[in-house]
C-alpha cells in the first residue's frame, strides 16, 4: 500500500525540503514500500493529483499537529475528487510529538525558570485549538506553566502573549516545518524560540504507527 504524506504546504523552500526529508527517512524505514509527498494548500502536487497517479490501495498520513480545517475538510474533499476507491486516511501525527516539541526547545536554550510559551498556527475550528490546549497542559507537566500563542487565526497572538509573559520567555515551537507562521513567532521578541520540529524520529514514528495501523485496519476488514 502506498503511504502518501500530507504536508500544508508552504512557499518556503525550506519547508518543503522538511518535508521531503521525512518522507525520505520514513522510505527508508519502510523498505519497498512507494511513498509520495502531496500538500494540502499552497504547493502541488495536491492529494488529488497524487492519487490520481496511484492504481493501487494508499494510506493517506496527514502530517498535521491537530485536526483543523485542512485534515477534517480539505483532505477528505481532494481524496475523494481523486476518484480512488481504495484509499484510508489516518488521524493526524501531533499526539505522538510532545518529546519531540521538548527537545527542540532544550536545543534553542530553554532552562528551568524560564516563562514558557507554546506557538501553534492557529485554527478556526475549536476541536484543532483544543488540541493544542491538551498539548500545552502535557509539555508543562515538563517545563512547568505553558501559556498558548498562535501565529494566525486564533487569538491570542504570539507576540502578544510573549510581551505579556514575566522574566525570560522560551517559546516551544507547535509547527512541523518553517514557513510563514515560523517566520512570525520567531519575530514574536521571545529571548529563546525553538525551531519547529522538523524531520524528527518522533515524527518518523508517528507517520509508521498511522501507516500499520491503516493496514492492520484494512487486513481485519
Amino acid at each position: 500500500m502506498t503511504l502518501v504524506l500530507v504536508a500544508h504546504g508552504t512557499r518556503d523552500p525550506a519547508g518543503a525540503v522538511v518535508v521531503e526529508e521525512i518522507a525520505s527517512l520514513v522510505r527508508a524505514r519502510l523498505g519497498g514500500v512507494p511513498v509520495r509527498v502531496a500538500y494540502a494548500d499552497v504547493r502541488q502536487p495536491d492529494v488529488t493529483s497524487v492519487l490520481e497517479a496511484i492504481s493501487g490501495p494508499a494510506v493517506v498520513v496527514p502530517a498535521f499537529l491537530a485536526a483543523g480545517y485542512h485534515v477534517r475538510v480539505d483532505i477528505p474533499a481532494q481524496v475523494e475528487a481523486s476518484g480512488h476507491r481504495d484509499a484510508v486516511i489516518t488521524d493526524p501525527i501531533g499526539p505522538a510529538l510532545l518529546p519531540a516539541v521538548l527537545a527542540r526547545l532544550t536545543e534553542a536554550g530553554w532552562t528551568p525558570g524560564d516563562s514558557v510559551v507554546l506557538a501553534a498556527a492557529g485554527s478556526s475550528d475549536p476541536r484543532a485549538l483544543a488540541d493544542v490546549r491538551a498539548t500545552a497542559t502535557a509539555l508543562s507537566h515538563r517545563v512547568g506553566p505553558v501559556t498558548i500563542g498562535y501565529a494566525a487565526t486564533a487569538e491570542p497572538h504570539i507576540s502578544e502573549v510573549v510581551a505579556a509573559a514575566s522574566g525570560r520567555v522560551a517559546v516551544a515551537s507547535w509547527l512541523l516545518a518553517p514557513g510563514l507562521f515560523h517566520r512570525v513567532v520567531a519575530e514574536s521578541g521571545a529571548a529563546v524560540v525553538a525551531a519547529p520540529i522538523g524531520a524528527h524520529l518522533r515524527v518518523v514514528e508517528a507517520v509508521l504507527l498511522r501507516y500499520y495501523e491503516a493496514r492492520c485496519f484494512q487486513d481485519v476488514a
